[in-house]
């Protein structure tokens, strides 16, 4: 066999010598590679066991003593300092029970030595080194002494919660009685005709009767003014023997509206200011604006037979009620008792269409309101064939049905939804042709002669009209109607945007009693410097 030339003989021993050489490169690496590994490990380990266990529940258990001004010495079961600070705290309680108690001399002592301990414990928080027993030895024999013999005068814990208990319902007997009393002082003070309003009735009944020129102009007028009756004009109506809070319904009415010459306002009083009224209002202008003044005792048809509520306002009994509270065990609140309720004025507006027999659309006003936006609007929503348009005012629980109505009563539950949300009375527009085609008052009579014996609802125009009005109601936009301004705080905005602000309640505007904060939007259409109220020494 021929053999290979040199350059192409394979060459043995270089082979041998270069796997020589790679296996020995792998075998340092790995080498490295261990010994990385191990010191990696060796560090990890060291620097695990340097921390000290439970390292964040120490830093949290820091993060505490901190937040509670404790310290490591507080903690110990023989600390001084614990032991003066739980000294102080039970020497605190027996202070206030010590005086309680009226022992004065106990409670001085108390207080004394309780600034003797926290002058020792402010000294050792100022050296930063813990209290001894030695020192502060004799400050723990005193103070232990005093409270023992604080608990020797049973200065318990027991006791004293019962002490308290009694002082809390003593304090709430007399909260009740003085809640009562200001109750009752504040109705009769609602109930009161001011001085200066009664003088200027005296000062326009004189006027009126001493003038027959004065009568015979505004009978001439009121007879030629076709006005009246015209139902393409603005009607509203106003049933109050209040001429002053009458006349300011009617001037902001009149002031803020775009067509005052287009309004007519029907009043409707009673026997003793039907001459006030008319003398008021013969002598005063108000932008144009119409106005009728009427007494309801001239309705021929307003009587016993016809309306239950006539003669049940005569009845002796319920008279009785209203200004005695007779027949009462006193759980009828004493604003239900109010005489004005025995008012025919106060039921009128059930009657609305028999007193304007020829209108179809009125507004119906309180006299205790104030009108600062244009209503004409008024006349042309759609009350979507009901009858009365009205603001709803169950925002709130309080002014459901339930909360006017007797619902164990079971016509009340036959008839009537619990939840159904009631409405104010105060700025209604009524549609007179659906009232006289739904019968209306035919309904409200049927209610009057059910709650004869009041165990449907207790007193009121409101529940009634809840019952008469169930189903015929529209609801109005709230801004139409604000009420609240008599007896609390309303929504600045809401004052802003309201066209009709209502103070019902006891704190109306031309009494003392009334919230002066509310006051000026009421009394920016008095005008003071009328002779007449400036003879009454009106303010």
């Amino acid at each position: 066999m021929r053999r290979r030339g040199a350059d192409f003989r394979r060459p043995v021993r270089r082979r041998v010598q270069d796997v020589a050489w790679w296996t020995l490169c792998s075998v340092v690496a790995l080498l490295f590679i261990y010994i990385l590994v191990t010191t990696t490990k060796g560090s990890n380990t060291t620097s695990t066991t340097s921390m000290p266990p439970f390292s964040l529940r120490n830093f949290r258990n820091e993060r505490i003593m901190e937040s509670l001004n404790i310290t490591e010495e507080m903690l110990s079961p023989d600390s001084v300092a614990r032991q003066l600070n739980d000294q102080i705290s039970l020497a605190k309680a027996f202070v206030v029970i010590a005086k309680e108690s009226n022992n004065l001399q106990l409670a001085l002592s108390l207080t004394s030595q309780i600034q003797n301990l926290q002058i020792l414990l402010s000294n050792a928080a100022t050296r930063r080194a813990p209290l001894t027993i030695m020192e502060s030895e004799k400050a723990i024999h005193d103070m232990a002494s005093l409270l023992y013999q604080a608990q020797q005068l049973h200065y318990d814990t027991a006791g004293m919660i019962m002490r308290q208990k009694a002082k809390i319902e003593s304090l709430e007997e007399q909260m009740n009685y003085v809640n009562e009393k200001s109750s009752k002082y504040g109705q009769v003070a609602a109930e009161e005709v001011p001085k200066s309003l009664y003088c200027l009735g005296v000062q326009l009944t004189s006027k009126w009767l001493n003038n027959l020129d004065l009568q015979n102009k505004l009978k001439d007028k009121l007879q030629s003014d076709m006005k009246l009756r015209d139902n393409n004009l603005y009607h509203f109506c106003v049933f109050s023997d209040n001429i002053l809070a009458t006349s300011v319904a009617i001037n902001s009415t009149a002031q803020n509206s775009k067509n005052p010459d287009r309004i007519v306002f029907h009043i409707v009083t009673d026997e003793i200011s039907y001459a006030v009224m008319k003398a008021w209002f013969a002598l005063n202008d108000f932008r144009g604006v119409t106005v009728e003044v009427q007494k309801y005792e001239d309705f021929d048809w307003l009587n016993a037979s016809y309306a239950p509520v006539l003669k049940q306002l005569q009845d002796s009994e319920i008279q009785s009620y209203y200004f005695r509270g007779s027949k009462d065990d006193g759980s009828t609140p004493i604003k239900f008792r109010n005489p004005k309720y025995l008012s025919m004025l106060n039921h009128l507006r059930f009657y609305i269409p028999e007193v304007f027999p020829d209108l179809k659309r009125v507004v119906f006003l309180d006299d205790d309101v104030v009108v600062q936006k244009d209503l004409s609007k008024l006349f042309s929503i759609d009350l979507n064939d009901n009858v009365n348009g009205a603001v709803e005012t169950c925002m709130e629980t309080f002014h459901r049905y339930h909360k006017y109505l007797n619902y164990s009563h079971p016509l009340i539950r036959a008839h009537f939804d619990p939840d159904a949300c009631g409405w104010a009375f105060g700025m209604n527009v009524f549609d007179l042709v659906q009232w006289r085609k739904m019968n209306v008052t035919g309904i409200y009579h049927y209610w009057q002669e059910k709650n004869i014996d009041r165990t449907l609802w207790k007193l009121g125009t409101l529940p009634p009209g809840l019952l008469t009005f169930y189903g015929l109601t529209e609801p109005l936009d709230p801004s139409w109607h604000v009420l609240g301004f008599g007896y609390t705080s309303v929504d600045p905005v809401l004052i802003e945007n309201g066209a009709v602000l209502h103070f019902n309640g006891n704190s109306k505007p031309w009494l003392k009693i009334g919230m002066e904060k509310y006051k000026p939007l009421w009394e920016k259409y008095m005008d003071y410097s009328h002779p007449l109220l400036q003879q009454c020494n009106f303010h």
